[in-house]
């Protein structure tokens, strides 16, 4: 059986139709006001998952009286489920229980029996086994459940030294409960229950920090400025001869028992001090805190997602080196879009204890390593308010910064003016830093800030972690021969990966869900906001001579979507992730607004 990819009918784009015979959602639904079920919520990213790199590539789907139609060819199974909303780029939205076909009936699916049909498709076209799998779905389903299910405390009153933005910011990283909606693991983590409570953003954790005194002998570290690590001394004081080192205290009962802290410890070369005076929150990445004044990235030797959640050596040096060579790059983007900026990480410190062959010890050096970025206040306008963009645009209301709440019941031409002022906020640097500096930015949802006015509207952008910024070796060759061999590998990208890293992140994990979440509220505004998405390229590859690669963008080449589901089946390395190609929906914006309630004439948006 082969199915046209991601085909619907074009009266999904005309005026609401009656309700179908067979009771199935249309295009058009009104946006959900409430969270689904975590049953609900793991399915739908699974057949997300399988849509997009499994069934929509293999032209294995399609759109029938408002239900897709999904087929996973090898094992032979047909599922179905109705749709809330059809999407121009095949990132459809889901609603209601998953069903298949059997024995001629439609029966309902759930998330364990999804999960078992997902591994045996994989391992039937892949060769490769994964027994981790299933039980990394159901760590997933379990995360899932617990963030539902946290009590969130309200927000704290903002004190006099406080920022009144702090605690919708805060609000905003503690709001992701689900997760990516095309990784088949979002919330996938190690540990026990009884830790994440105590530590994670969507429970609302802030705690001290534990403090560890180390001689200035034992002390790893590299500025990009004389005053960088200056956050790290002002949180506490030291016995002189020595430095302070600030862990994570989830990292520091991990390491505890290490045989060489436990040495250290016992000749007072390292010297614990317990718990320091002021909390630090988790945000969305979990171990990176925020004091309301400065960063810190911690190592956390915990599986989150694909991978455990550790600052190698080599992107310790990386974030400084990076925050050190690209001040000129960065100042410059700065100064031509001034509503952008880029949080610099100019220090880290660590723990350089000698191991058995003398060399630093690589597990406490990586361990205990933590890195410094700026905080908000030095970048951040004036009278905005910084939300997360990946909590801007969930496709649930998880939290007050969500796009629903900043429009506030407005009509579709505030959202599109909201949405204009926004692309022109966050292309034009990303793109600029590309070809211009031959920098490639990593500008996914949970690496962007949107800072909103009193009126909800977008005022400015700020990106964050240089740990997947790259440079293009052909613009930096100079740079990047001064640089240890391990340190300079890891920082590249060639141009094409380059491109399809920023393009991916910049509009298909970006632009394209928070486009999905504006375009849930006023389903008919789809084809035009993708029309002013293609515009604000338009200008900008105007005023930059049009580069190939632009230009083929607006001509509508397909669009690289990572590879998540795949990437995690076969365990690879993020870098290595590979990509599948979308169609690309800038031709399509003016064709489907003109098909108005022409039922007749399908089309394909490859999923």
């Amino acid at each position: 059986m082969s199915l046209p990819t991601g085909t619907f009918p074009a009266q999904s784009w005309g005026p609401p139709a009656p309700p179908s015979p067979s009771g199935a959602a249309l295009a058009g639904a009104a946006a959900p006001t409430g969270l689904p079920s975590a049953d609900q919520a793991v399915t739908h990213t699974l057949l997300n998952c399988l849509l997009r790199e499994v069934s929509g590539p293999e032209h294995q789907t399609a759109v029938v009286d408002g239900n897709l139609l999904l087929r996973l060819p090898r094992r032979g199974v047909l599922l179905r489920v109705a749709l809330r909303r059809a999407s121009l780029l095949g990132a459809h939205r889901f609603t209601g229980p998953v069903t298949e076909q059997r024995d001629g009936r439609w029966v309902g699916v759930d998330w364990p029996r999804l999960a078992e049909y997902t591994h045996a498709e994989l391992f039937l076209r892949t060769g490769v086994s994964n027994e981790e799998f299933l039980e990394q779905i159901a760590s997933s389903h379990e995360g899932v459940s617990a963030a539902i299910a946290a009590e969130r405390p309200a927000p704290a009153p903002v004190g006099d030294q406080s920022p009144k933005w702090l605690a919708g910011y805060l609000a905003s990283e503690r709001s992701l409960l689900f997760g990516h909606r095309f990784h088949p693991t979002p919330k996938a983590r190690g540990g026990d229950l009884s830790d994440w409570s105590a530590y994670a953003p969507e429970t609302a954790a802030a705690f001290p920090l534990r403090h560890l005194a180390v001689r200035e002998h034992l002390v790893a570290e590299e500025t990009a400025r004389p005053d960088a690590a200056a956050p790290l001394d002002r949180l506490g004081d030291v016995p002189d001869g020595y430095r302070l080192l600030p862990v994570h205290p989830w990292q520091y009962d991990l390491l505890r028992d290490h045989p060489g802290l436990r040495a250290a410890l016992d000749r007072a070369d390292v010297v614990d001090l317990g718990t320091g005076r002021s909390p630090f929150a988790a945000t969305a990445s979990v171990r990176t805190l925020y004091d309301g004044g400065t960063f810190l990235k911690f190592s956390l030797n915990i599986r989150i997602t694909n991978c455990l959640r550790k600052n190698a050596s080599y992107e310790l040096s990386g974030a400084v080196a990076l925050t050190r060579v690209l001040e000129g790059a960065l100042d410059d983007l700065a100064v031509r879009f001034p509503g952008s900026a880029v949080l610099r990480e100019p220090a880290y410190r660590s723990l350089a204890l000698p191991g058995p062959d003398g060399r630093p010890d690589l597990a406490l050096l990586e361990g205990f390593g933590v890195i410094v970025r700026e905080g908000l206040a030095g970048r951040l306008r004036p009278g905005t308010t910084p939300l997360l963009a990946g909590a801007v645009a969930d496709e649930y209301p998880t939290g007050p910064g969500h796009i629903s709440r900043l429009l506030d019941g407005a009509g579709p031409e505030r959202a599109l003016q909201w949405w204009g002022a926004y692309l022109r906020l966050l292309l034009p640097p990303v793109l600029a830093a590309y070809f211009d500096h031959g920098l490639v930015l990593e500008p996914h949802l949970q690496n962007v800030l949107v800072c909103v006015d009193e009126d909800g509207m977008p005022a400015q952008v700020l990106f964050r972690d240089l740990e997947g910024t790259k440079l293009l070796p052909e613009r930096h060759a100079d740079t990047l021969a001064a640089l240890p061999p391990e340190v300079a590998g890891p920082m590249t990208y060639d141009a094409q990966r380059g491109w399809d890293r920023v393009i991916y992140c910049l509009l298909v994990n970006h632009v394209a869900e928070l486009l999905a979440a504006l375009a849930d509220l006023h389903p008919h505004t789809e084809p035009a906001l993708w029309s002013q998405v293609r515009s604000t390229l338009r200008e900008f590859a105007t005023a930059h001579g049009c580069p190939p690669r632009l230009s083929a963008l607006l001509a509508g080449v397909p669009l690289p979507a990572k590879a998540n589901l795949l990437t995690r089946w076969e365990r690879k390395a993020d870098r290595d992730a590979g990509y599948v190609r979308l169609t690309s929906p800038f031709p399509l914006t003016e064709h489907v607004r003109d098909l108005g309630a022409r039922p007749d004439v399908p089309w394909s948006a490859a999923g």
